[in-house]
This record gives structure tokens, C-alpha cells and sequence, in this order.
């Protein structure tokens, strides 16, 4: 019996869901999570990613393993009731040679640092994954680790939020990506909202890569 989610989650590596199943994987479970995922996959802004032919339109959390998800910190650890409510939406351009992410959240009263303000180390770890996650299409394994991450925080960000991060990979040499990004309000249309932290990143593809599990697969 032991064997049996080792099992489970290696073959979630080898055969992950497609990004279009993992649309059907989620089903909120609380009112509220009824109500912040109605919100964002109704919003304005996703509606119009969505019909944009370039984009991919995904959740990609929900390709971790089901066994691994509580050992993943945005995945398991910081998802669920007053925190990252429901589990990101993804829109990415994985085509291009600098690619671009679009991701709209939820971030809870349970994620704050200072009484009614998300603490400042848990949007530097959307932007980390955000970022990271942007520019693995243009690497040559598709995958890397942050060699840095440059961040400026301009305004605090109110506990219960709906946020938006926008990521856009300006340079590609070999195992080096370099991407820019930043977190904003979701506004109530597809405009953009007040801008609340910029991050700039280099992301390095490991020399071993070829051979790493995927956690995010970008297939």
C-alpha cells in the first residue's frame, strides 16, 4: 500500500495533465472560493486573454502531483481558505521567442505581515514563480532556477485582494533568460490596475536539466 503514492506521483510527472485539463481540475469547495474563482475566470481581463490565439489559458499548480502538493509551498502551503483562495489562472504566450504570462490571484487575510497588508515575502514568491514560470518556454530543457530577483515594492497590498502579475521575458542566450514583471490591482475591467511591486530576474537552466522531473510542465 505504501507504494502506492510514489506510484501516483511518478506517473503525475511522466504523464501530467494537458493545460486545458487542468481547467476542469478544480471545483471550489466554500462560498467563497466559489466566489473568487467565479469572479476571475469571469473577469474582463480574462475573458479577453481568452479569446487572444497566442495565449494559453491553464492552472498550472494543478499539474503537481495530488501526493505533492501539501510539500509545495504555492501549490499546497499557501493555497486554500484566506490565503491564495483558489488556484491561480494562467494565460501565457509560450510560442514566442520572449515569452509573456498573465496570472490573476486571490490573496486572503491570512497571508498578511502588518495587520491588513499581505506580507511583502509572499508577493516576492508569486513574482519568483511567476517570472520563473514566464521565460521556462525559451529555455532549451524548459526549466531554470533564479540566479537573482531584484524587487521594489511601491505601494502595500490590502489583505483580500484580487492581483494581477504580468511577466515578460526580455532576453534569451543559451541557459540565461532575463524577465521583468510586476503585481497590480485587478481592476472591475481589462485596464490595469494600481501597480504594487516590480521584480526584474535572471533565470539559469541547471547543466543537468535534461534530466529533472518537470513540476510545471509547459506542454
Amino acid at each position: 500500500m505504501a507504494a502506492a503514492p510514489a506510484a501516483e506521483t511518478l506517473n503525475g510527472f511522466v504523464n501530467p495533465p494537458t493545460d486545458a485539463e487542468t481547467l476542469t481540475l478544480y471545483e471550489p469547495s466554500t462560498a467563497s472560493a466559489i466566489e473568487v474563482n467565479d469572479h476571475i475566470i469571469n473577469h474582463p481581463l480574462a475573458v479577453k486573454l481568452r479569446r487572444e490565439k497566442a495565449m494559453t489559458e491553464s492552472r498550472p499548480h494543478l499539474k503537481i502531483p495530488v501526493a505533492m502538493r501539501p510539500h509545495n509551498l504555492t501549490g499546497g502551503t499557501l493555497l486554500g481558505e484566506g490565503k491564495i483562495e483558489v488556484p491561480p489562472l494562467t494565460f501565457q504566450d509560450t510560442a514566442s521567442e520572449l515569452p509573456e504570462l498573465v496570472q490573476l490571484s486571490y490573496v486572503g487575510p491570512a497571508l498578511c505581515g502588518h495587520p491588513g497588508i499581505v506580507h511583502g515575502g509572499l508577493l516576492a514568491t508569486l513574482l519568483d514563480e511567476g517570472l520563473a514560470r514566464a521565460c521556462f518556454p525559451a529555455l532549451p530543457n524548459k526549466v531554470g532556477v533564479t540566479a537573482s530577483l531584484k524587487i521594489d515594492y511601491r505601494v502595500p497590498c490590502p489583505a483580500g485582494s484580487y492581483i494581477v502579475l504580468k511577466a515578460q521575458t526580455t532576453k534569451v542566450e543559451g541557459r540565461k533568460a532575463w524577465v521583468k514583471g510586476w503585481i497590480e490591482l485587478l481592476g472591475d475591467d481589462e485596464g490595469e490596475g494600481t501597480k504594487l511591486v516590480e521584480a526584474e530576474a535572471l533565470f539559469i537552466e541547471p547543466k543537468g536539466a535534461k534530466h529533472m522531473a518537470r513540476v510545471y510542465s509547459t506542454q
